[in-house]
């Protein structure tokens, strides 16, 4: 193999392992810091692989592999609840942004064609910055998260007519490089006839012949040939959307939402995952090596100014529009700040502005390839920013909601409904025990009556709502929240004002029940300690061991572990103290273990 092609990988990879684990310590992610890398690579490194562009159009196949992944995590169902989003939003953000950045380039003095070919170009987002932000913050299911993805993918579909309008725009006579169309010859009549065929031959193969073929791959039972399909099946149906002029990564969203509800899903997405999270690093690293700052030294100003009314501009629009279709506040400022950024796409397009069709001089199509670029490396910095200075003042301005009014008391009731307070909820309910419920998760709430069953939206921590959910009258108090400072607040508020109410909790750890004890509560269980030992008692069953046996030292293990924890409390206060102790509980149970043993 050629050794510079060796070395420019080794580099690639180096660069990439140093600078993106310093990115994340600082909170900036792993997309910042692949931009990072290429930066520092660029002087170095293109005299090896060459520019940045050859790099960029491999790597750009980890943004399909992204979409075909981000296809499979979605049912058709899903797609049409966000059928608002993606048409009305994503449609308009679309043509508002196109044509406001033609109003700005206009202004500055290029012809309409070129402003309206440009504006097109940075109307775009970037799918792989926005998405993989998105999935780093556990956000990519909420709110922001799918109101993101819906204008995402309709930027993707725009990209279709936004390829047929730009020739249309550019200087009569002006000849373009072949295309890899193969219908581009064909009447305009026929091509969307073409190109409606393909898609509808992607899906009908997708859902009725894909299971066959994966079902004899997996026969062979080698897993590189499974890996094979994966990568051939996203690399095919790449390839045919290129052959009628579609958007690539759109065909392979497509594909992926086909095979969504596949039984093979899990087992591609894993396959597929690692080429995926490589390819994304390398286009990243490719953004960064493109970014020319010879044109930043010539006009600094200039290309501030650029950058920031890009981001401005694209960013009052998304907020107005997120505001008219429901994602107001802090999540519109939020959704307006991540997709304010040009899109890895604006390259592809700007590259047949200028470089092919001659609509803009070689010039200005460095430096809105700059701008793009630039604007690109800004979004992770100002989305830091923004989670850590603007939002929590933002939310604190936000009118919050007002808790429920409590019209009826039992005798239980149960503060928290998480995994752990339904299970207490269905057993004492099943027995028919009535029980009052308090979550101050609105969200859990909405759940919990969906299904049938009634609970309160409020904060069991303030005293006013203990009263008028009927601490006063009732027998038993059940702190099951999730939050452990939470429920010892609870446990002491409710001691101090309702001394005839039977205080029951949830521990997290012996930390948290030693608190709980201290706060006087009447009963408390770690949360993890019955299925923690009942997984003990399984594996030791498979290991041999005689099942009656295992029960009886089981129960011997938890008798002696709530004593020795009630013992603990009192040097909890002393950790050399307590540390001892420790030992001495350890050792003490390994001889109670013995004698049964021996006994039996």
């Amino acid at each position: 193999m050629d050794f510079n092609v060796l070395l420019g990988v080794f580099v690639f990879l180096v660069a990439g392992c140093f600078v993106v684990p310093i990115a994340q310590r600082l909170k900036l992610g792993s997309v910042l810091g692949y931009l990072i890398a290429g930066i520092i690579i660029a002087p170095f490194i293109s005299g090896i692989v060459g520019d940045s562009e050859r790099v960029m159009h491999f790597a750009e196949f980890g943004v399909i592999m992204m979409m075909f992944l981000i296809g499979m995590e979605l049912e058709p169902a899903i797609l049409w609840r966000l059928r608002k989003s993606i048409l009305g939003l994503g449609g308009l953000q679309v043509v508002l942004t196109s044509l406001g950045l033609m109003a700005v380039g206009m202004a500055l003095g290029f012809t309409w064609q070129a402003s309206l070919a440009v504006g097109m170009a940075l109307a775009m987002s970037s799918t792989a910055l926005v998405m993989q932000m998105l999935r780093e913050k556990n956000l990519t299911h909420s709110l922001v998260g799918e109101t993101s993805f819906a204008v995402l993918l309709f930027q993707d579909m725009a990209v279709i007519p936004i390829l047929i309008i730009i020739p249309l725009l550019a200087a009569a006579g002006v000849h373009t490089e072949a295309s890899h169309s193969l219908i581009a010859s064909w009447p305009a009549w026929l091509q969307p006839v073409a190109v409606v065929a393909v898609i509808a031959a992607v899906i009908a193969a997708g859902k009725y012949g894909s299971r066959y073929i994966f079902q004899v791959i997996a026969r062979a039972n080698l897993r590189e040939v499974f890996t094979a399909a994966s990568l051939g099946l996203v690399i095919g149906v790449t390839l045919l959307m290129e052959l009628v002029g579609v958007s690539p990564t759109l065909g392979a969203f497509l594909a992926g939402v086909v095979l969504a509800n596949s039984e093979y899903r899990r087992t591609i997405e894993t396959d597929i995952e690692p080429f995926k999270g490589l390819l994304l690093g390398l286009f990243f690293i490719s953004v960064g090596m493109g970014m020319d700052f010879t044109i930043l030294a010539q006009n600094p100003f200039g290309m501030i100014a650029a950058v920031l009314g890009l981001m401005v501009v694209k960013g009052i629009i998304l907020f107005v529009l997120a505001e008219r279709f429901g994602v107001g506040g802090a999540q519109g400022l939020g959704l307006a700040i991540g997709l304010s950024q040009g899109g890895e796409f604006a390259f592809v397009l700007l590259n047949l502005i200028g470089g092919q069709l001659h609509i803009i001089d070689p010039q200005t199509q460095r430096f809105v390839t700059l701008v793009v670029a630039l604007s690109i490396g800004m979004t992770p910095i100002l989305v830091a920013l923004y989670s850590k200075f603007i939002l929590p003042r933002f939310l604190s301005q936000l009118p919050e909601r007002e808790y429920d009014t409590i019209d009826e008391h039992h005798p239980v009731i149960i503060a928290g409904f998480g995994r752990f307070g339904q299970i207490v909820g269905r057993f004492m309910i099943g027995q028919g025990i009535a029980v009052t419920v308090l979550e101050k998760n609105p969200d859990q709430i909405e759940l919990l009556r969906k299904f049938g069953s009634k609970g309160y939206f409020g904060d069991a921590t303030r005293l006013d709502l203990l009263r008028s959910a009927g601490a006063d009258e009732a027998r038993m108090l059940v702190v099951a929240v999730d939050d452990a400072d939470s429920a010892l607040e609870i446990v002491k508020l409710a001691k101090a004002h309702f001394p005839k109410l039977k205080v029951f909790a949830r521990a997290r750890n012996r930390r948290h029940a030693y608190e709980l004890d201290r706060a006087g509560v009447d009963y408390y269980h770690r949360e993890t300690l019955d299925s923690s030992l009942a997984l003990a008692r399984e594996a030791m069953v498979t290991l041999g061991r005689d099942r009656a046996e295992v029960e009886r030292k089981a129960r011997l293990f938890l008798e002696h572990d709530i004593v020795t924890l009630k013992k603990s409390f009192d040097f909890f206060d002393s950790e050399p103290d307590l540390i001892n102790f420790a030992k001495l509980s350890r050792e003490e149970l390994e001889g109670i273990l013995r004698e049964d043993k021996q006994d039996g």
